[in-house]
């Protein structure tokens, strides 16, 4: 068995999705692992590396860019690690595994590619001072000492991107109760916090040539060890920016018999209201076939107290991102009382 047949097989060999479990088995027992507790306070820029005791996490990148050739396109970059059992170690004993996805959307493909690691032998990580997380020759590392400019690049079999990100000094997003975030009635829980601000510029690299690009970056850090129910088989998460400069991050966590939603409220000048339970409004409209699957495609997104009411359209409808645990994710257009750019992914969907 080559290397990376093992590492798709130990990746596999986690608890798989099923709906006693949560999506990729996010909802099982955290034995051994540490828990998110209410209270905590996070700080930086140490929780910008990674926390190994915990059971799950991930750095996720989205954007929203425009080409020079008048065009729309996404990308995603993430870099998810989960753990046998609590724990760092050097060598091929550690017990971390790492995870990379790289996705890049046009209007008429979706183009992906994924990449596995074992912790510990240097092949993928992360350092929080200064920041760097890598998988192979992919890396999203800092240009200084915070995460105010940050470098991305990834490639494929047949696509490439790098992106220059920079913000104008927003300050990063505590989502919930200052970074703990709630996911269902039973109180499972992450630590979560965004920079939603970054401006981008960079060069995609396409079969039929590179494309210049400019757009809007949305990056989320999150971390737990069993963020879901048991019951609970999936997400529908949307990062959302207006023309007004408002955004909204809100999610639906689909339970057996109840869902969850959440989210927080971003206002232009950086005021966060966090979102309770219920707040957070979506409603299926039109689904599609993708890749032998009904996926919704085009969403109703209702926040009364903002007096929101949008229509979410994605701009590929085929964006699955085929890789061992399988999901949609794109790009998304916003109309109605609010208009924008998004991003949406949707897990657990068979």
């Amino acid at each position: 068995m080559n290397a990376k047949s093992f590492l798709t097989a130990m990746f596999l060999c986690l608890p798989a999705p099923a709906s006693t479990q949560g999506f990729a088995g996010l909802g099982t027992n955290a034995n051994g692992f540490a828990i998110p507790q209410q209270g905590t306070f996070l700080s930086f820029p140490a929780d910008h590396g990674s926390h190994p005791n915990f059971r799950i996490e991930w750095w996720y990148l989205t954007a929203n860019l425009k080409g020079d050739d008048d065009l729309e396109y996404g990308v995603q970059w993430t870099l998810f690690r989960t753990a046998l059992r609590p724990g760092s170690e050097d060598g091929w004993s550690s017990p971390q595994l790492w995870m990379g996805h790289a996705g890049l959307t046009t209007p008429n493909h979706q183009f992906f590619a994924e990449r596995l690691a074992r912790g510990g032998i240097g092949q993928a990580g992360v350092t929080a001072d200064p920041f760097m997380a890598w998988i192979d020759n992919w890396e999203m590392t800092t240009v200084g000492p915070t995460l105010q400019q940050l470098n991305l690049k990834a490639s494929g079999a047949d696509f490439a991107y790098e992106l220059d990100m920079s913000t104008q000094g927003q300050q990063l997003v505590l989502h919930g109760d200052n970074g703990y975030s709630v996911k269902s009635a039973g109180g499972q829980a992450s630590y979560y916090y965004s920079q939603p601000h970054y401006q981008i510029t960079g060069t995609l690299s396409l079969p039929h040539g590179p494309v210049a690009v400019v757009g809007q970056g949305w990056l989320d850090r999150e971390w737990s060890s069993q963020p879901l129910a048991e019951d609970q088989s999936g997400w529908d998460w949307f990062s959302l920016s207006f023309d007004s400069g408002d955004k909204l991050m809100g999610f639906v966590l689909r339970g057996a018999s109840a869902d969850f939603t959440s989210g927080s409220w971003i206002s232009a000048d950086g005021t966060v209201t966090a979102l309770q339970p219920g707040d957070f409004q979506a409603l299926a409209l039109k689904h599609s076939n993708v890749s032998g699957r009904s996926i919704p495609t085009e969403w109703k997104i209702t926040l009364p107290a903002k007096e929101l009411s949008v229509v979410i359209q994605a701009v590929n409808k085929q964006s699955w991102m085929g890789t061992s645990f399988p999901y949609w994710e794109g790009p998304v257009t916003i109309s109605g009382s609010h208009t924008g750019r998004g991003y949406l992914e949707m897990t657990g969907y068979e």
